[in-house]
C-alpha cells in the first residue's frame, strides 16, 4: 500500500470506532442490494482465528467522581472478531456497580433504522453514483466492487458515503469481524439482563448525519480511498484493537488521529461530538447515581477527547488503573 494513503486509512477505519449506527446499514438493508455481502462471505476464504494482542485484554477505563455521582469512561470496539475477553477485572466491576448504561446511540428495530436509512442515504438528485466519478475512478470502483463480490451497480442509487462505509464493512466482516461481537452489543445485553437503564447521547439521525452532511466532493474522496484500500482494512482494524486491547493510549490517539487534513471530517466525527459529550456529563453530574458510559474508544484519545474537553469544564478524570 502506497504510504500516502496509511493515514487517511486509519482515519476511515477509525470513523467506524466513532459511529456505531455505521455497522447496522449492511444488515438493516438485507432486501437491497447489500445482501450480497453474505454470499460474499461464503465464496471468499475466512481469516482464522481472533484478533492478537500482546497481552491480555486490559482496556483503558477512567472515572470522574464527586460526593454522590461517578461516571466511569470506556472507550469501546464496535466491531470484533468473536472470543475476546475484555470484560473482566476492573472493566466488569465498575459496569456492575453502575446503575446506568450510556452509550452513543440506542439502535431502533430493523423497519425504523431501514426507513431512516432510506431517507438519508438514497441521493435524491437522481444522479447515479457512478456518474459522479471520473472514468479512472469509475473502472478503480467497479473493479473493486467486483473483488468484493458485489455487483457494481449495487450502490448506484445512494450517496458516496454510504457506498464508502459499506465497502468498508464487507473486508472485515469477511475476515471474521462482527458487530454482534463488539464492545456495545455485549454491553446493551449484560445491562438489559441487569435491569440497567440504558441512555443514548445521540440519535440514528443524527450519527448518519455526521456523513450525510459532508460535502459530496469529501465523499467521492473517501470512497476513491476506500477504493484504493480496500485490502488493507482488516490490517488496520487489528492494529486499532491491538492498541486498544493493551491501553496504548498515546499510540492509539496517534494511528486514529492521522491525516487530519479533512478539517470538516475531524470535527464532524470527533471534536464537536466530544464538545457535545462534555457538556451533558457536566449537567449529568449535578444528579446522584453511578454510570457506566462507553463510546467509541477514539474519543477518549488525542487531544481533543472526552476527557479533554471535561478539564476545560473543570471536571476532573482519573484513570483507573488495575
Amino acid at each position: 500500500m502506497k504510504m500516502e494513503y496509511l493515514p487517511m486509512l486509519r482515519r476511515w477505519i477509525s470513523s467506524l470506532i466513532y459511529l456505531p449506527v455505521a455497522l447496522s446499514l449492511l444488515a438493516c438493508q438485507a432486501d437491497r442490494p447489500l445482501a450480497a455481502p453474505q454470499s460474499a462471505s461464503q465464496s471468499a476464504p475466512l481469516e482464522s482465528g481472533i484478533a492478537t494482542v500482546e497481552d491480555a485484554p486490559k482496556p483503558a477505563l477512567w472515572v470522574i467522581k464527586d460526593e454522590d455521582t461517578k461516571i466511569y469512561l470506556f472507550g469501546t470496539v464496535h466491531i470484533l472478531k468473536p472470543g475476546l475477553n475484555w470484560f473482566d477485572s476492573a472493566v466488569k466491576d465498575a459496569f456492575d456497580e453502575s446503575d446506568e448504561l450510556v452509550v452513543e446511540m440506542i439502535q431502533p428495530d430493523p423497519v425504523t433504522m431501514a426507513s431512516i436509512v432510506n431517507d438519508l442515504a438514497i441521493d435524491k438528485s437522481g444522479v447515479s453514483l457512478r456518474d459522479k466519478l471520473s472514468e479512472e475512478d469509475r473502472l478503480n470502483y467497479e473493479a473493486a466492487m467486483t473483488a468484493l463480490d458485489l455487483p457494481v451497480n449495487s450502490f448506484d442509487p445512494y450517496e458516496p458515503w454510504f457506498a464508502s462505509v459499506s465497502m468498508s464493512l464487507v473486508p472485515l466482516m469477511k475476515s471474521g469481524y462482527a458487530s454482534s461481537s463488539g464492545v456495545e452489543s455485549s454491553l446493551l445485553s449484560k445491562a438489559k439482563a441487569q435491569n440497567k437503564k440504558i441512555v443514548g447521547l445521540e440519535t440514528p439521525q443524527q450519527q448518519l448525519g455526521f456523513f450525510d452532511n459532508l460535502p459530496e466532493e469529501v465523499q467521492i474522496r473517501f470512497l476513491n480511498f476506500n477504493v484504493a484500500t480496500i485490502s488493507d482494512m482488516s490490517k488496520g482494524m487489528e492494529d486499532i484493537i491491538t492498541h486498544w486491547s493493551n491501553a496504548n493510549i498515546s499510540a492509539l490517539a496517534e494511528l486514529m488521529n492521522a491525516g487530519l487534513e479533512e478539517k470538516i471530517v475531524y470535527e464532524a466525527l470527533l471534536s464537536n461530538r466530544n464538545a457535545n459529550w462534555a457538556a451533558w456529563v457536566d449537567e449529568r453530574m449535578k444528579e446522584p447515581g453511578t454510570l457506566f458510559l462507553a463510546v467509541g474508544a477514539g474519543h477518549l484519545a488525542g487531544h481533543d477527547s472526552l476527557q479533554e474537553k471535561l478539564k476545560e469544564r473543570n471536571i476532573t478524570v482519573k484513570r483507573v488503573k488495575y
